[in-house]
């Protein structure tokens, strides 16, 4: 048999690092996405374009149940219209400009969180 392979501690020792390692990515990762989620609502109802409110108290965030992901957006039926316009009314994007903003920082803090696990 070969030498590298007649003590399994170090190979164990490695499996429970990484193991180790997913749950604290997992809850570094959550932590992420919920900042995100609600910064994400936070910014498109600060930039949300007002008539009576109702759009931007509709904007709210809904948590994946593993905490992995999230959907945010409004409720209100023509947010659509508001957020990409029509022939007769020009775009005012509130969402989208927040929501790419806030995928970038994601992913510099999910980069983070693997460089400093590994």
């Amino acid at each position: 048999m070969n030498a590298r392979f007649t003590d399994l501690s170090q190979v164990e020792a490695l499996i429970q690092s990484l193991d180790d390692a997913a749950d604290t990515i997992d809850a570094r990762a959550g932590a992420v996405v919920r900042k995100v989620g609600f910064d994400t609502v936070r910014g498109a109802q600060a930039i949300c374009p007002v008539d009576t409110g109702h759009l931007r108290s509709s904007i709210g965030v809904d948590f994946d149940p593993d905490g992995l992901g999230f959907e945010a957006g409004p409720t209100a039926n023509y947010a659509h219209f508001v957020e990409f316009g029509t022939s007769r009314m020009s775009p005012q994007p509130y969402l989208l400009p927040v929501f790419d903003q806030q995928a970038d920082l994601a992913v510099t803090a999910f980069g983070q969180i693997v460089g400093n696990i590994l």
